[in-house]
Parts: structure tokens; C-alpha cells; sequence
């Protein structure tokens, strides 16, 4: 009986470690090549395995892509909000945040600009970001509006602004910059639509 239990834990100790090949070889593949140019044949070279065990495996395009996100934002978690909250200063509290999310999203680059590039492409990808990222990314943007206490114009106006300055690509327009001056640039976009007041050209706000 004690051999039996060795044999049983050796054998799943085996299927979890050609899994986990598997899913390496497709995380190094998404963040070299992107998904949607990552085909099963190279998946199971890099992997040492055939493509019936990726198959195996993974039955579908969709168990193979989340057990990958899965493993990845554990490797890569995105910063906590909760420690923003205890911010109150509005401005500050964005400021801080944006340049939290700026070093997650320079550490984590390549695999980003590939699987926002290539979800257009893929619906089960554009499922599982916007389950992930796209959620993650809304609480964020909820936190950072509400302590402004903007109604009305200005805070459509704000949110605007907060999604563009908590935004992939914006920060990828300013990486140049550096991550805490991309920052405050990218929070002063925010500071401007929460002022009282409109923009030029615009009907002007008078309510509080």
C-alpha cells in the first residue's frame, strides 16, 4: 500500500511539472512572440513534450490562456490599492498610485503591449483581461476619482482623465520620461479636469 501512495504521488508530481513546462514555454512565448503568433508545435518543443500532451493538458485555446494569466500575475502581482487609500489628498493619492502602476507596468512591458495588441484578435484573451486587468484597473480608477468629490461635467471630465492616466499605452507614450515624472504629468491631465471651471472653449460650470 505504501509503494502504491508513492507511485500515485511520484505520478502526479510528474503530470504537475510537465504542466507547468507547458505553461512556462507559452508565458515565454506571449512575452517574446505575443499570443496570437504562439503556435502548440513550439509550445510542446520548448516544453519537451508532444502536442497531444499539450492537448492533454489543455483541451482548449481558453484553459491554456488562463492557466498561463493565472500563473503570470501570480509571478507579476499588479500593486494593492489598499495602500492608497489611506491616502486622503486627493492629488497625492493619484500621484501615488500612478507611479505604483508605472513600475508594474514597466517591469511587466513586453507581455502587456503583446496581449492588449493581440486581443483584438483573440476573444478569449479580451475575456480573461477583461476579467483581470480590465477589473483590477476599474476599482483603481474608482479609487482615485471618489476622493475628489467631483459631480456632474467635472467629474466625467475627471474620470476621462483618470482612465487615460492609469492606461497601458499612456504610460507608454511617457516611459521615456521616467516613471515619476510620467507621473506627475500624466496626474496633472487628472488635476485639470477636477478643477472648478471648464476648459477653454468649453460652456463654462458654475455649479460646485
Amino acid at each position: 500500500m505504501a509503494n502504491r501512495r508513492y507511485e500515485l504521488k511520484k505520478r502526479a508530481e510528474g503530470v504537475e511539472q510537465t504542466r507547468r513546462r507547458i505553461t512556462d514555454a507559452t508565458i515565454d512565448l506571449h512575452r517574446t512572440v505575443g499570443p496570437a503568433a504562439t503556435q502548440i508545435s513550439e509550445i510542446a518543443r520548448r516544453a519537451r513534450v508532444q502536442r497531444l500532451t499539450v492537448y492533454n493538458h489543455f483541451p482548449d485555446e481558453a484553459a491554456l490562456l488562463r492557466a498561463c494569466s493565472e500563473h503570470w500575475r501570480a509571478l507579476h502581482p499588479p500593486p494593492d490599492p489598499a495602500a492608497w487609500a489611506a491616502v486622503a489628498d486627493p492629488g497625492e493619492r493619484l500621484r501615488t498610485a500612478l507611479r505604483d502602476l508605472y513600475a508594474w507596468y514597466r517591469e511587466t512591458e513586453p507581455m502587456t503591449a503583446n496581449v492588449l495588441r493581440d486581443a483584438a484578435r483573440m476573444p478569449a484573451l479580451r475575456a480573461i483581461i477583461d476579467n483581470g486587468l480590465g477589473r483590477y484597473l476599474e476599482a483603481v480608477r474608482a479609487l482615485l476619482v471618489q476622493p475628489y468629490r467631483a459631480r456632474g461635467r467635472r467629474r466625467r471630465r475627471l474620470e476621462a482623465a483618470v482612465a487615460a492616466a492609469t492606461g497601458f499605452h499612456l504610460w507608454q507614450a511617457l516611459a521615456p520620461l521616467g516613471d515619476d515624472e510620467a507621473a506627475q504629468l500624466a496626474a496633472a491631465l487628472a488635476d485639470r479636469a477636477a478643477a472648478r471651471g471648464s476648459p477653454p472653449g468649453s460652456d463654462p460650470e458654475r455649479r460646485p
